[in-house]
Protein backbone atom coordinates (compact mmCIF):
# COMPACT_ATOMS: atom_id res chain seq x y z
CA UNK A 1 0.00 0.00 0.00
CA UNK A 2 1.22 3.45 -1.22
CA UNK A 3 0.78 6.14 1.77
CA UNK A 4 1.09 9.90 0.56
CA UNK A 5 1.82 13.47 2.20
CA UNK A 6 -1.06 15.33 0.42
CA UNK A 7 0.36 18.27 1.98
CA UNK A 8 3.15 19.95 3.90
CA UNK A 9 2.93 23.58 5.36
CA UNK A 10 4.98 25.51 8.02
CA UNK A 11 4.57 28.21 10.88
CA UNK A 12 7.03 30.66 13.14
CA UNK A 13 6.59 32.76 15.47
CA UNK A 14 6.13 36.98 14.14
CA UNK A 15 8.94 37.96 15.71
CA UNK A 16 12.55 37.55 14.38
CA UNK A 17 16.12 37.40 15.50
CA UNK A 18 18.89 38.87 13.83
CA UNK A 19 22.11 36.74 14.40
CA UNK A 20 24.84 39.24 14.99
CA UNK A 21 22.19 41.78 17.09
CA UNK A 22 21.60 38.58 19.39
CA UNK A 23 25.66 37.82 19.41
CA UNK A 24 26.44 41.31 21.06
CA UNK A 25 23.58 41.10 23.65
CA UNK A 26 25.03 37.45 24.67
CA UNK A 27 28.30 38.49 24.32
CA UNK A 28 27.70 41.89 26.79
CA UNK A 29 26.47 39.68 29.81
CA UNK A 30 28.74 40.73 32.76
CA UNK A 31 28.80 37.52 34.22
CA UNK A 32 30.94 36.37 30.98
CA UNK A 33 34.38 34.68 31.67
CA UNK A 34 36.81 35.90 28.88
CA UNK A 35 36.68 32.61 27.44
CA UNK A 36 32.91 32.63 27.64
CA UNK A 37 32.54 36.05 25.60
CA UNK A 38 34.96 34.33 23.24
CA UNK A 39 32.65 31.48 22.50
CA UNK A 40 29.84 33.72 22.17
CA UNK A 41 31.32 35.20 19.32
CA UNK A 42 32.73 31.92 17.93
CA UNK A 43 29.75 29.96 18.03
CA UNK A 44 27.12 32.93 17.25
CA UNK A 45 29.73 33.87 14.45
CA UNK A 46 30.62 30.10 12.83
CA UNK A 47 26.42 28.71 13.38
CA UNK A 48 25.58 29.84 9.75
CA UNK A 49 22.63 31.94 10.80
CA UNK A 50 21.47 34.68 9.84
CA UNK A 51 17.65 34.89 10.89
CA UNK A 52 16.02 32.77 13.53
CA UNK A 53 12.52 33.37 15.06
CA UNK A 54 11.30 33.32 18.65
CA UNK A 55 7.44 33.28 20.48
CA UNK A 56 9.52 35.57 22.96
CA UNK A 57 8.08 38.92 22.03
CA UNK A 58 10.43 40.87 24.77
CA UNK A 59 13.33 40.21 22.95
CA UNK A 60 12.90 42.66 20.18
CA UNK A 61 13.92 46.00 20.81
CA UNK A 62 9.87 47.33 20.17
CA UNK A 63 8.59 45.41 22.79
CA UNK A 64 8.97 46.90 25.90
CA UNK A 65 7.55 44.90 28.31
CA UNK A 66 6.69 46.01 31.88
CA UNK A 67 8.02 43.39 33.86
CA UNK A 68 10.58 41.48 32.23
CA UNK A 69 11.32 38.35 32.04
CA UNK A 70 13.90 36.83 29.58
CA UNK A 71 15.44 40.51 28.92
CA UNK A 72 15.46 43.65 30.26
CA UNK A 73 15.57 46.23 27.35
CA UNK A 74 16.80 48.92 29.85
CA UNK A 75 19.89 47.46 31.83
CA UNK A 76 20.53 45.09 28.86
CA UNK A 77 20.47 42.23 30.92
CA UNK A 78 19.31 39.02 30.22
CA UNK A 79 17.31 37.30 32.79
CA UNK A 80 16.81 33.73 33.77
CA UNK A 81 13.27 32.78 34.56
CA UNK A 82 12.20 29.49 36.35
CA UNK A 83 11.30 26.69 34.19
CA UNK A 84 7.73 27.23 35.77
CA UNK A 85 7.69 30.71 33.75
CA UNK A 86 8.85 29.20 30.46
CA UNK A 87 6.73 26.17 30.58
CA UNK A 88 3.74 28.26 31.41
CA UNK A 89 4.60 30.75 27.93
CA UNK A 90 4.89 27.42 25.74
CA UNK A 91 1.55 26.08 26.88
CA UNK A 92 -0.07 29.46 25.69
CA UNK A 93 2.54 29.92 22.61
CA UNK A 94 3.42 26.39 21.59
CA UNK A 95 -0.41 25.80 20.92
CA UNK A 96 -0.60 29.10 18.69
CA UNK A 97 1.86 27.03 16.46
CA UNK A 98 0.56 23.79 16.40
CA UNK A 99 -2.82 25.54 15.63
CA UNK A 100 -1.40 27.21 12.74
CA UNK A 101 0.85 25.23 11.07
CA UNK A 102 -1.97 22.49 11.51
CA UNK A 103 -5.11 24.92 10.05
CA UNK A 104 -2.07 25.52 7.10
CA UNK A 105 -1.88 22.11 6.04
CA UNK A 106 -5.64 21.16 6.04
CA UNK A 107 -6.26 24.30 3.95
CA UNK A 108 -3.16 22.62 1.56
CA UNK A 109 -5.50 19.75 1.37
CA UNK A 110 -9.15 21.18 0.40
CA UNK A 111 -10.22 18.03 -0.38
CA UNK A 112 -9.74 16.84 2.78
CA UNK A 113 -12.77 17.61 5.15
CA UNK A 114 -11.95 18.51 8.70
CA UNK A 115 -14.32 15.47 9.91
CA UNK A 116 -12.24 13.38 7.59
CA UNK A 117 -9.16 13.51 10.33
CA UNK A 118 -9.15 10.36 11.98
CA UNK A 119 -5.39 10.03 13.39
CA UNK A 120 -3.80 13.74 15.00
CA UNK A 121 0.32 12.76 15.97
CA UNK A 122 1.74 15.85 17.78
CA UNK A 123 5.50 16.79 18.36
CA UNK A 124 7.12 19.11 20.81
CA UNK A 125 10.19 18.48 23.07
CA UNK A 126 10.28 22.03 24.23
CA UNK A 127 7.64 21.36 27.16
CA UNK A 128 4.45 20.00 28.58
CA UNK A 129 0.70 20.91 29.27
CA UNK A 130 -2.14 18.60 29.52
CA UNK A 131 -4.67 18.80 28.20
CA UNK A 132 -1.77 18.58 25.98
CA UNK A 133 -1.34 19.64 22.05
CA UNK A 134 -3.27 17.16 20.61
CA UNK A 135 -6.49 18.12 22.43
CA UNK A 136 -5.81 21.61 21.64
CA UNK A 137 -5.54 21.41 17.90
CA UNK A 138 -9.04 18.83 17.83
CA UNK A 139 -10.80 22.07 19.62
CA UNK A 140 -9.42 24.96 18.11
CA UNK A 141 -9.80 23.17 14.58
CA UNK A 142 -12.92 21.88 15.07
CA UNK A 143 -11.42 17.96 14.20
CA UNK A 144 -13.95 14.77 15.39
CA UNK A 145 -14.14 14.36 19.45
CA UNK A 146 -13.29 10.47 18.23
CA UNK A 147 -10.21 11.29 16.51
CA UNK A 148 -7.22 9.21 17.67
CA UNK A 149 -4.95 11.49 19.52
CA UNK A 150 -1.15 10.24 20.27
CA UNK A 151 1.78 13.05 21.65
CA UNK A 152 5.15 12.40 21.03
CA UNK A 153 7.15 13.76 23.78
CA UNK A 154 10.82 14.74 24.58
CA UNK A 155 12.16 12.72 22.17
CA UNK A 156 14.49 15.60 20.43
CA UNK A 157 15.59 16.82 16.96
CA UNK A 158 14.57 13.32 15.29
CA UNK A 159 11.13 12.78 16.13
CA UNK A 160 9.30 14.20 13.25
CA UNK A 161 10.38 10.44 11.72
CA UNK A 162 8.31 8.51 14.51
CA UNK A 163 5.34 10.65 13.72
CA UNK A 164 5.47 10.00 10.25
CA UNK A 165 6.29 6.15 10.42
CA UNK A 166 3.40 6.37 12.92
CA UNK A 167 0.92 7.89 10.48
CA UNK A 168 2.29 5.32 7.72
CA UNK A 169 1.44 2.78 9.81
CA UNK A 170 -2.10 3.80 10.51
CA UNK A 171 -2.68 4.32 7.35
CA UNK A 172 -1.88 1.12 6.25
CA UNK A 173 -3.99 -0.59 9.00
CA UNK A 174 -6.67 1.11 7.94
CA UNK A 175 -6.76 2.66 4.08
CA UNK A 176 -9.59 4.94 5.08
CA UNK A 177 -6.80 7.01 7.64
CA UNK A 178 -6.67 10.45 7.28
CA UNK A 179 -3.29 11.71 9.67
CA UNK A 180 -2.71 15.13 10.71
CA UNK A 181 0.77 15.37 11.74
CA UNK A 182 1.87 18.40 13.59
CA UNK A 183 5.63 19.27 15.26
CA UNK A 184 6.11 22.68 17.29
CA UNK A 185 9.17 23.72 19.17
CA UNK A 186 9.62 26.34 21.33
CA UNK A 187 13.48 25.90 21.76
CA UNK A 188 13.74 29.84 22.50
CA UNK A 189 11.95 29.52 25.33
CA UNK A 190 15.58 27.99 27.07
CA UNK A 191 18.19 30.19 26.13
CA UNK A 192 20.35 31.92 28.97
CA UNK A 193 23.13 33.18 29.67
CA UNK A 194 26.27 30.85 30.72
CA UNK A 195 29.87 30.31 30.46
CA UNK A 196 29.00 26.91 29.48
CA UNK A 197 29.77 25.51 26.27
CA UNK A 198 26.33 23.60 25.42
CA UNK A 199 24.60 26.39 26.59
CA UNK A 200 26.40 28.88 24.71
CA UNK A 201 25.72 26.68 21.82
CA UNK A 202 22.22 26.35 22.16
CA UNK A 203 21.68 29.98 22.34
CA UNK A 204 23.69 30.70 19.42
CA UNK A 205 21.31 27.86 17.20
CA UNK A 206 17.81 27.26 18.56
CA UNK A 207 14.53 28.71 17.35
CA UNK A 208 10.84 28.33 17.30
CA UNK A 209 8.79 27.18 14.39
CA UNK A 210 6.10 24.14 13.65
CA UNK A 211 5.55 22.08 10.87
CA UNK A 212 1.95 20.34 9.33
CA UNK A 213 1.72 17.08 7.34
CA UNK A 214 -1.47 15.63 6.20
CA UNK A 215 -1.09 11.77 5.72
CA UNK A 216 -3.42 9.07 3.80
CA UNK A 217 -3.39 6.16 1.81
CA UNK A 218 -7.00 6.85 0.48
CA UNK A 219 -7.99 6.21 -3.50
CA UNK A 220 -7.09 9.17 -5.75
CA UNK A 221 -4.84 10.24 -2.96
CA UNK A 222 -1.55 10.11 -5.78
CA UNK A 223 -3.51 12.91 -8.28
CA UNK A 224 -3.16 15.73 -5.78
CA UNK A 225 0.32 14.60 -3.32
CA UNK A 226 3.08 15.83 -2.79
CA UNK A 227 5.06 12.85 -1.91
CA UNK A 228 4.79 9.31 -0.92
CA UNK A 229 6.47 7.50 2.49
CA UNK A 230 8.33 4.70 1.20
CA UNK A 231 10.67 3.54 4.18
CA UNK A 232 11.57 4.30 7.53
CA UNK A 233 14.45 3.43 9.95
CA UNK A 234 16.16 3.89 13.44
CA UNK A 235 19.68 3.21 13.98
CA UNK A 236 21.96 4.01 17.72
CA UNK A 237 25.11 4.68 16.82
CA UNK A 238 27.34 2.36 19.44
CA UNK A 239 28.84 5.84 21.08
CA UNK A 240 27.31 9.21 21.87
CA UNK A 241 25.08 8.60 25.00
CA UNK A 242 26.71 11.40 26.90
CA UNK A 243 27.45 13.51 23.67
CA UNK A 244 23.73 14.29 22.84
CA UNK A 245 21.02 15.07 25.76
CA UNK A 246 18.01 17.01 26.74
CA UNK A 247 17.48 17.52 30.47
CA UNK A 248 14.99 19.37 32.81
CA UNK A 249 16.77 22.00 34.87
CA UNK A 250 15.22 24.67 37.61
CA UNK A 251 15.71 27.08 34.87
CA UNK A 252 14.54 25.55 31.50
CA UNK A 253 15.93 22.86 29.76
CA UNK A 254 19.35 22.36 29.31
CA UNK A 255 21.01 20.70 26.39
CA UNK A 256 24.35 18.96 26.04
CA UNK A 257 25.46 18.99 22.65
CA UNK A 258 29.27 18.03 22.93
CA UNK A 259 31.90 19.11 20.28
CA UNK A 260 32.14 15.45 19.68
CA UNK A 261 28.37 14.57 17.95
CA UNK A 262 29.68 15.92 14.29
CA UNK A 263 32.83 13.59 14.83
CA UNK A 264 30.58 10.53 15.49
CA UNK A 265 28.09 11.66 13.01
CA UNK A 266 30.79 11.29 10.75
CA UNK A 267 32.20 7.93 11.95
CA UNK A 268 28.66 6.52 11.93
CA UNK A 269 26.86 7.71 9.03
CA UNK A 270 27.69 5.14 6.51
CA UNK A 271 26.50 2.32 8.96
CA UNK A 272 23.50 4.46 10.02
CA UNK A 273 21.94 5.13 5.96
CA UNK A 274 22.43 1.01 5.43
CA UNK A 275 19.42 -0.51 6.45
CA UNK A 276 17.23 2.44 4.91
CA UNK A 277 19.25 1.71 1.51
CA UNK A 278 19.12 -1.87 1.78
CA UNK A 279 15.50 -2.07 1.88
CA UNK A 280 16.07 -1.08 -2.66
CA UNK A 281 18.87 -3.11 -3.17
CA UNK A 282 19.15 -1.19 -6.42
CA UNK A 283 19.22 2.06 -4.95
CA UNK A 284 22.14 1.00 -2.32
CA UNK A 285 23.84 -0.36 -5.58
CA UNK A 286 25.01 3.32 -6.53
CA UNK A 287 26.64 5.96 -4.68
CA UNK A 288 24.81 8.43 -2.37
CA UNK A 289 24.70 10.88 -4.98
CA UNK A 290 22.78 9.71 -7.04
CA UNK A 291 19.62 10.23 -4.82
CA UNK A 292 19.33 13.60 -6.15
CA UNK A 293 17.49 14.96 -2.68
CA UNK A 294 19.24 15.20 0.48
CA UNK A 295 16.38 16.18 3.42
CA UNK A 296 19.07 16.61 6.37
CA UNK A 297 18.24 18.00 9.76
CA UNK A 298 20.19 20.73 10.04
CA UNK A 299 21.14 20.30 13.56
CA UNK A 300 24.63 22.77 12.76
CA UNK A 301 26.69 23.89 10.29
CA UNK A 302 29.36 20.88 11.34
CA UNK A 303 27.06 18.38 11.38
CA UNK A 304 26.24 19.00 7.50
CA UNK A 305 29.70 19.55 6.96
CA UNK A 306 30.73 15.85 8.12
CA UNK A 307 27.19 14.06 6.45
CA UNK A 308 28.27 16.39 3.17
CA UNK A 309 32.15 15.26 3.07
CA UNK A 310 31.58 11.57 4.33
CA UNK A 311 28.48 10.85 1.92
CA UNK A 312 30.36 13.15 -1.06
CA UNK A 313 27.27 14.83 -1.67
CA UNK A 314 27.80 18.07 -3.83
CA UNK A 315 26.88 21.25 -2.21
CA UNK A 316 23.64 21.71 -4.43
CA UNK A 317 22.45 19.01 -2.58
CA UNK A 318 23.03 20.76 0.76
CA UNK A 319 21.43 23.53 -0.63
CA UNK A 320 17.99 22.84 1.15
CA UNK A 321 19.73 22.24 4.65
CA UNK A 322 21.76 25.18 4.80
CA UNK A 323 19.39 27.26 3.56
CA UNK A 324 16.82 26.20 6.69
CA UNK A 325 19.90 26.23 8.83
CA UNK A 326 20.61 29.65 7.46
CA UNK A 327 17.13 31.63 7.47
CA UNK A 328 15.28 29.82 10.56
CA UNK A 329 17.74 28.06 12.40
CA UNK A 330 17.57 24.58 14.35
CA UNK A 331 14.07 24.02 15.45
CA UNK A 332 14.39 20.50 16.56
CA UNK A 333 12.04 18.16 15.25
CA UNK A 334 10.21 21.03 12.89
CA UNK A 335 13.45 21.32 10.69
CA UNK A 336 13.56 18.59 9.08
CA UNK A 337 10.12 19.04 7.44
CA UNK A 338 10.85 22.62 6.90
CA UNK A 339 13.98 21.28 4.75
CA UNK A 340 11.28 18.72 3.01
CA UNK A 341 9.29 21.87 2.17
CA UNK A 342 12.27 23.57 0.39
CA UNK A 343 12.77 20.54 -1.75
CA UNK A 344 9.33 20.04 -2.46
CA UNK A 345 9.17 23.44 -3.80
CA UNK A 346 11.76 22.72 -6.08
CA UNK A 347 10.88 21.87 -9.94
CA UNK A 348 10.49 18.28 -10.93
CA UNK A 349 12.55 17.69 -14.02
CA UNK A 350 10.72 15.14 -15.76
CA UNK A 351 12.49 12.83 -17.28
CA UNK A 352 15.36 12.83 -15.12
CA UNK A 353 15.46 9.28 -13.61
CA UNK A 354 15.29 9.32 -9.91
CA UNK A 355 14.54 12.81 -9.61
CA UNK A 356 12.21 12.15 -7.43
CA UNK A 357 13.70 10.08 -4.84
CA UNK A 358 14.20 11.71 -1.01
CA UNK A 359 16.86 10.54 1.12
CA UNK A 360 16.16 12.11 4.49
CA UNK A 361 17.69 12.15 8.08
CA UNK A 362 17.87 13.74 11.28
CA UNK A 363 19.66 12.95 14.50
CA UNK A 364 19.06 13.23 18.65
CA UNK A 365 19.48 12.14 21.90
CA UNK A 366 20.73 8.91 22.33
CA UNK A 367 22.96 9.40 19.44
CA UNK A 368 19.94 8.53 17.58
CA UNK A 369 19.87 8.18 13.76
CA UNK A 370 16.77 8.49 11.81
CA UNK A 371 16.48 8.30 8.21
CA UNK A 372 13.16 8.03 5.70
CA UNK A 373 13.17 7.50 1.79
CA UNK A 374 10.64 9.28 -0.21
CA UNK A 375 9.48 10.14 -3.39
CA UNK A 376 8.46 13.66 -4.87
CA UNK A 377 5.44 13.41 -7.09
CA UNK A 378 5.00 17.29 -7.48
CA UNK A 379 6.07 20.56 -7.17
CA UNK A 380 4.45 22.17 -4.26
CA UNK A 381 3.21 25.47 -4.42
CA UNK A 382 6.40 27.63 -4.31
CA UNK A 383 6.79 30.90 -1.35
CA UNK A 384 9.71 32.79 -0.91
CA UNK A 385 11.12 30.07 2.06
CA UNK A 386 12.17 28.75 -1.05
CA UNK A 387 15.96 30.01 -1.54
CA UNK A 388 16.15 31.81 1.16
CA UNK A 389 14.03 35.13 -0.28
CA UNK A 390 12.57 37.14 2.11
CA UNK A 391 8.96 38.91 1.32
CA UNK A 392 6.03 39.77 3.17
CA UNK A 393 3.89 36.93 4.91
CA UNK A 394 0.18 36.88 5.83
CA UNK A 395 -0.67 36.65 9.75
CA UNK A 396 -3.27 34.94 11.07
CA UNK A 397 -5.44 35.98 14.58
CA UNK A 398 -3.08 34.11 16.36
CA UNK A 399 0.32 36.39 15.13
CA UNK A 400 1.45 33.29 13.48
CA UNK A 401 3.25 33.90 10.32
CA UNK A 402 3.03 30.87 7.64
CA UNK A 403 5.85 29.64 5.18
CA UNK A 404 6.93 33.45 4.37
CA UNK A 405 9.62 35.31 6.04
CA UNK A 406 8.02 38.13 8.18
CA UNK A 407 9.44 41.61 7.48
CA UNK A 408 12.39 42.50 9.47
CA UNK A 409 12.21 43.88 12.79
CA UNK A 410 15.25 45.09 15.26
CA UNK A 411 15.59 42.94 17.90
CA UNK A 412 18.11 42.20 21.01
Amino acid sequence: MTVYVRSLETAVPATKLIQSEARDVFAAQPGLSRLGSRLVNTCFDGAAIDTRFTAVQELTNTSRAENPQFYDQESGLLLNPSTKVRNDIFAREATKLFVAAARAALQAAPDVELLDITHLVTVSCTGFFNPGPDYKVVRELGLSPAVQRYHLGFMGCYAAFPALRAAKSFCEADPNAVVLVVCAELCSLHVRTSNDPDTIMGSALFADGAAAAVVTARPGTEETALLTLDHFETVLTPVGEDSMAWNIGDHGFEMVLGNYVPHIIDDHIVDALQPLLAREPELAALPYTAIPHWAIHPGGRSILDKVQSRLGLSDAQLVPAREILRNYGNMSSATVLFVLKNILEQPLQEGTPGDGRICSMAFGPGLTVETGLFTKLRQAAADTMSHGHVGGAAEDDLGVRHNQLPAEAPVA
